[in-house]
């Protein structure tokens, strides 16, 4: 049988493939999944400070070969280079975050008694091996945000990172191994979803995190469902960015438009949906309009098949009486900055995930449809909400079907906040110190006295 390289990295400005990787054998599955548990024994023994010292190793590791990792980043999905350079710069404060702070997280919580002598405490405790799935749109934060909090923890990591990002998959674990966690600590995997299948039923694996779309998510938890293994699940999104009021549309107009461009679109938690209050609506579509299109990064989309999917997406609204506005034509995988209006809740396109630079805006008449629309959409991962009354802003802000609520501002996320979502979002939360609690034992240690 001929070999498959299903793990290929392909420049999506040329199309030129640049390098191809081996799939895993069954045996160098098998391996990594032993390794990892001998790892996961030898990590009981250590302790907090030990982990902590080396995750800031592998943060000054991430800041010293920033260009090696970024420049990797922008061949294998085509970041603009200045973004991919911001995302290692993020790794490094989450690597040094949890490194600062396990040692707080993982403490003895003690419990007040109802009744009785004596005392209680929870105590986190490692629960294992870990595998995590990763996706090709940030291929260096993902794996920050799920392998800093559980190294920390003393739990081990197999990770499965996408198919199109194999080069940042093996530096990855060259940097762990290199900051000096032992072998079988994190291990990268190239395998097949067929042995990744076998990994999540394998007794040695104890939760599985994916960060992808809804349909792998969907076949993820079902199968760690049957086999009663814990899933964090972050998922597409959709998320609504509602105009309320403003005494500066230009600066809110410059906001919109970061949060539409982050990444050239492709972020799950990109704003993607814009609400618009009725008397701001014809200035704000034509502010923002003129400056996404004039703004566009001139990046390509992470393939030609991601650019052929939105274009079928758009030509669909298109069809259904959609205006679009662009920026110019489709050529393999770039695909023009856009802005489709016209478009209702109705529209098919309405409740899809627009993975890439093309926004969709609806007028709304008060507050009360501006909710509706802003909630009317399977997903629920993040969202915004600019307003100059404080009131209106907690108002809205509570009555968000969402996992994170950004007011007045973009681009707010940070390694101490907890990042994740609801609905077909998915469940479970990273960063912060919740993302610290997602996978280990709250074991309860009560003594009583006589």
């Amino acid at each position: 049988m001929p070999e498959r390289h299903p793990y290929t990295v392909t420049d999506p400005a040329t199309g030129r493939v640049v390098a191809t990787y081996p799939t895993a054998t069954d045996a160098q599955v098998e391996a990594a999944l032993a390794a990892a548990q001998e790892a996961a024994d030898r990590a009981r023994e250590t302790t907090v400070g030990e982990r902590a010292a080396l995750l800031t190793e592998v943060a000054a590791l991430h800041r010293e070969r920033r260009a090696e990792l970024a420049a990797g980043i922008v061949r294998e999905m085509g970041k603009p280079p200045a973004e991919a350079e911001a995302e290692i710069d993020f790794c490094v404060d989450i690597y040094t975050y949890y490194a600062h702070n396990a040692a707080r997280f993982l403490a003895d919580e003690p419990i007040p008694l109802a009744a009785g002598q004596g005392e209680a405490v929870l105590r986190p405790s490692p629960v294992g091996v870990l595998l995590g799935i990763m996706p090709w749109n940030f291929p260096a934060y993902q794996v920050a945000r799920f392998a800093a909090p559980n190294l920390a923890a003393g739990n081990t990591i197999v990770l499965k990172h996408a198919p199109q990002c194999p080069a940042s998959a093996a530096a990855l674990e060259r940097i762990f191994t290199d900051a000096g966690f032992p072998f079988g600590a994190y291990v990268n995997v190239y395998a097949t979803n067929e042995q990744i299948a076998g990994v999540i039923a394998d007794p040695r694996v104890r939760g599985v995190s994916l960060t992808g779309s809804e349909r792998a998510g969907a076949a993820v938890a079902e199968l760690a469902g049957r086999h009663l293994k814990k899933v964090v699940l972050e998922l597409g999104g959709s998320d609504p960015f509602v105009l309320l009021s403003t005494d500066d549309l230009d600066a809110v107009v410059e906001c919109a438009v970061a949060a539409r461009l982050d990444n050239t679109g492709q972020a799950c938690n990109a704003a993607k949906r814009f609400v618009i209050a009725e008397d701001l609506y014809p200035d704000f579509v034509a502010g923002f309009t003129e400056r996404l299109l004039a703004h566009s990064t001139g990046a390509p989309l992470a393939s030609a098949a991601a650019a052929e999917h939105l274009g079928r997406q758009v030509d669909a609204a298109v069809a259904q009486g959609a205006t679009l506005v662009g920026a110019g034509t489709r050529q393999g995988a770039y695909f023009p900055a856009a802005v489709l209006t016209g478009v209702t809740t109705r529209h098919d396109i309405a409740r899809q995930e627009l993975f890439g630079p093309v926004a969709m805006i609806f007028p709304a008449a008060d507050e009360e449809e501006a909710i509706r629309i802003a909630n009317d959409t399977p997903y629920g991962l993040g969202s915004y909400v600019f307003t100059t009354d404080p009131e209106q802003a907690r108002r809205v802000a509570d009555r968000m079907e969402a996992g994170m609520v950004f007011v007045n501002g973009v681009r707010g996320d940070g390694a101490e906040l907890p990042f994740g979502g609801i609905k077909r979002s998915g469940f479970g939360r990273e960063l912060g110190r919740l993302g610290m609690e997602e996978f280990v034992n709250k074991k309860l240690i009560r003594t009583m006295t006589h």
